[in-house]
């Protein structure tokens, strides 16, 4: 099975920055973000294509880039001014195949990192 290890999280103040890190073990096609509130669902932050491809949330959008270095089988999520409604746990997940923004489609997941905005 894929394994996928994110690292980055923390707390920040509002207006901050942060850098969120996923390592997997395998390549796939298709890498996303995704972020869970206390009592909200699940929702996903942006996604990237085998081929750089990448699409946002509309409330992430201008904020925050995804990337990846295919060589070393990691995704980035580079995150600048953050707020306080962007406090949640962030997940990376991996789809074998084309990328699509549904949570359930993906594969495999890692166990999250927390952002804490203040």
């Amino acid at each position: 099975d894929v394994q996928l290890v994110e690292s980055g999280g923390g707390s920040v103040v509002g207006g901050g920055s942060l850098r969120l890190s996923c390592t997997t073990n395998e390549y796939s096609a298709c890498m996303g973000w995704f972020r869970q509130a206390p009592g909200k669902e699940r929702e996903g932050v942006a996604y990237i294509s085998s081929r750089g491809v990448t699409a946002y949330a509309d409330s992430v959008k201008g904020r925050f880039t995804i990337s990846r270095d295919n060589a070393k089988n990691t995704v980035f999520l580079q995150m600048n001014q953050l707020q306080p409604n962007d406090t949640a746990m962030y997940y990376c997940a991996a789809r074998r195949w084309q990328c699509t923004v549904v949570p359930s489609d993906f594969d495999y997941w890692g166990q999250g990192t927390q952002v804490t905005v203040s």
